[in-house]
């Protein structure tokens, strides 16, 4: 069936539902650090509490057309909710246009969870167990359903995600006494080997590090005044990078 469908037809689908999905990622990242159900009761302004109509929960429209405030007290809704809608969008579409049919769809399923991933450890430095087994679970079934890389790589690619960052935690805390890597960085950055195969783990850790110093660089050059002891969310910089070697491969 998907074969028969135009290519132009996956971006446009997978975009579409990268906008709702980002919508329901931005109220998890919100809500889920806070211990609030993301499921339980219908959405409300977080500012008055007035319970969100259909035609205010349209993810992007609504923030551009408000511009960016609630229609009953005028209170700005948060940024981050539009850029993750934005951002889940962006995912859709390229998963789309570099993997029309079953693999694009696979591929924008990796993306959106990396990016509820990323989201919740920018807002809360905490990658929740949940999402890096939901994540993971899916990697597998990738490779028993025919996908690439095979079942074999995957497994490989797990058990080296997982290993080599718990031994970077497991030495940074022996010789500095402290904790340096949070418990939730390997199983992410496992969970990714299971999607990407092990011999992507490099490549991505190489462009976490680069995104990473990066958005320091862009902190420094605006005037904030970075310490050895600021911490960085590995978890999102590793979700970034992740998507970027999904790219790498599709395009491969």
């Amino acid at each position: 069936m998907s074969d028969s469908l135009p290519a132009a037809f996956w971006p446009i689908l997978l975009g579409l539902l990268g906008a709702v999905f980002g919508s329901f990622i931005a109220t998890l990242a919100i809500r889920w650090p806070a211990g609030r159900s993301v499921a339980d009761g219908r959405s409300r302004c977080d500012a008055c509490g007035t319970v969100l109509r259909a035609r205010d929960l349209v993810p992007v429209l609504t923030f551009v057309f408000r511009r960016g405030r609630c229609a009953t007290c005028g209170g700005r809704i948060d940024r981050s909710h539009v850029v993750i809608e934005l951002c889940g969008l962006a995912i859709g579409v390229i998963a789309g246009w570099l993997a029309p049919g079953l693999a694009g769809v696979a591929g924008a399923g990796f993306g959106w969870l990396l990016l509820a991933a990323g989201a919740v450890d920018l807002a809360a430095f905490w990658l929740p167990d949940r999402l890096t087994g939901l994540l993971a679970v899916t990697g597998l079934a990738g490779g028993l359903a025919g996908l690439a890389p095979a079942p074999v790589a995957r497994a490989w690619g797990g058990v080296a995600g997982f290993v080599s960052l718990w031994l970077v935690a497991a030495g940074y805390r022996r010789l500095r006494g402290r904790i340096g890597l949070g418990g939730g960085d390997p199983k992410l950055f496992g969970a990714i080997g299971l999607w990407l195969g092990w011999a992507a783990l490099p490549g991505v850790l190489l462009g976490a590090c680069l995104i990473g110093l990066m958005g320091v660089a862009i902190a420094a050059a605006g005037g904030r005044r970075i310490r050895a002891t600021d911490r960085l969310p590995l978890g999102t910089l590793l979700a970034a990078a992740a998507f970027g070697g999904w790219m790498a491969q599709a395009v491969g």
